[in-house]
């Protein structure tokens, strides 16, 4: 019988990892979990993320950008054993320059507690953390620690102290990407 894997994937990261080393490339989550789980059987794959901020009143392109990202958000939901999990975007004022700051709220918890609590209950014999945040590092040992064998999954430069605390390490490749690259529609004529 496969091991039971859960997936959690910090989508902030890896939206950050596809901009910066891959051109901005679009991928097909299901496509991406599965590659990540290989034979393993998948509980559930958890997304991570926020909304986009709307002032108030919100703007044309804070409103259409709100609606587009709520619409990705429902397209990966509908995926079979796919949890989207909100936390919320903060306003923090300006920077040097004069543009806005945001900070994500909440978001890392979530997926800390959701991680636990997967180890805890000994639903999941291994986690596959799409991430490159230090601030994992609690969840990761708390994991380990009810024998849930850890894998890495991540960009050019993860913190070197998640690195060195997964049990297994995967750095995100181009190959990798390709497979998983999302197919452009295709319009009729």
């Amino acid at each position: 019988m496969p091991n039971r894997v859960a997936i959690f994937i910090d989508g902030a990261y890896l939206d950050h990892v596809l901009r910066e080393e891959f051109h901005d490339a679009r991928i097909d989550y299901a496509a991406f979990s599965k590659q990540l789980a290989g034979e393993s059987d998948i509980l559930r794959t958890h997304y991570y993320h926020c909304l986009p901020y709307q002032g108030n009143p919100p703007t044309q392109e804070e409103s259409e950008r709100y609606a587009a990202q709520r619409s990705f958000y429902t397209a990966l939901e509908r995926n079979p054993r796919f949890t989207v999990r909100l936390g919320r975007l903060a306003y923090r004022g300006l920077d040097e320059s004069g543009r806005p700051k945001f900070e994500q709220k909440r978001v890392d918890i979530l997926l800390g507690v959701d991680l636990v609590q997967l180890a805890a209950k000994q639903a999941i014999q291994e986690a596959i953390l799409v991430a490159g945040d230090s601030d994992f590092i609690p969840a990761v040992l708390a994991a380990k620690s009810e024998g849930v064998l850890m894998r890495l999954i991540h960009g050019a430069t993860p913190h070197s102290d998640l690195w060195k605390t997964a049990d297994e390490r995967t750095q995100i490749t181009q190959t990798f990407i390709d497979s998983v690259r999302r197919q452009p529609r295709l319009t009729p004529n």
